[in-house]
């Protein structure tokens, strides 16, 4: 499931109310992952984000971030029963020719991903054949540390652009946003960050990732540093978005690479 809002009526008027409440999770957990996107962004230039990529099930509603030649790392809540990999896309809309589109011999989410939490919220993808690297098609490094809070990061995706209404883009979308702080992220998201989340944004709202940019990349000095994964609402004051923390994930990744 897609965490980035709340199903409820006035839920922000009522968000502390909520937190407190048992109900809250169960309402947290009522929007689908198939509508993700960046609000407040900008047109990412053609060939500067070669490593993103969108997961197809006849339609866009999952991106994800190339890490090899045969390997694509996204959020275990984008699990899907039969996905496309779309490598070297720019309009999403139009087959330009210089797309690579690769079936997924294998999803793989993280063994403990809870989706009741969003914990772990990560997951690996074994194209069917290696993919063709090149100008529009080429991996990002993996953390060699985690980030620092007040980092500039690069968030993209093909998700909606409103955060109040509905418009999904043709072009890939992008948005440079800062770290935030353990302190702030937790303060923001009072009893729903883990160890294994951070969070990037603006705490005056109107630029953020949103519904159909989960499980996209956020990559900060050349490195994957987070993986679009929750939220609530799309670039509202006060409410950062949430990605899952990279570097926690390299081992795991790295071994389960070699397992399989």
């Amino acid at each position: 499931m897609w965490c980035r809002s709340l199903c409820a009526a006035n839920w922000q008027k009522n968000y502390k109310d909520l937190l407190d409440s048992s109900r809250f999770c169960s309402v947290r957990l009522c929007i689908s992952g198939e509508h993700s996107r960046i609000v407040g962004g900008y047109t990412c230039q053609e060939l500067s984000v070669p490593y993103q990529v969108s997961l197809n099930a006849g339609y866009h509603f999952c991106g994800g971030s190339l890490i090899s030649s045969q390997w694509v790392v996204s959020a275990a809540h984008c699990f899907h029963f039969r996905i496309q990999v779309r490598l070297g896309e720019y309009n999403i809309n139009v087959l330009e020719g210089s797309e690579e589109l690769i079936d997924a011999e294998k999803q793989i989410p993280h063994p403990k991903y809870d989706p009741v939490t969003t914990d772990n919220d990560i997951m690996l993808i074994k194209l069917a054949t290696p993919a063709t690297l090149n100008s529009r098609v080429r991996a990002i490094s993996l953390p060699s540390k985690c980030v620092a809070a007040g980092t500039e990061c690069l968030i993209s995706g093909w998700g909606n652009t409103l955060s109040d209404g509905f418009n999904l883009p043709e072009l890939l979308q992008c948005l440079d946003a800062p770290v935030l702080s353990d302190a702030e992220c937790k303060d923001a998201l009072v009893g729903q960050i883990t160890p294994n989340m951070i969070c990037a944004g603006y705490l005056e709202g109107g630029k953020d990732s949103c519904d159909g940019d989960s499980g996209g990349p956020m990559v900060c000095n050349g490195e994957l540093q987070g993986i679009v994964s929750w939220g609530i609402g799309c670039a509202l004051k006060g409410f950062p978005g949430v990605y899952t923390k990279v570097c926690n994930y390299v081992d795991w990744i790295q071994e389960t690479i070699a397992a399989n």
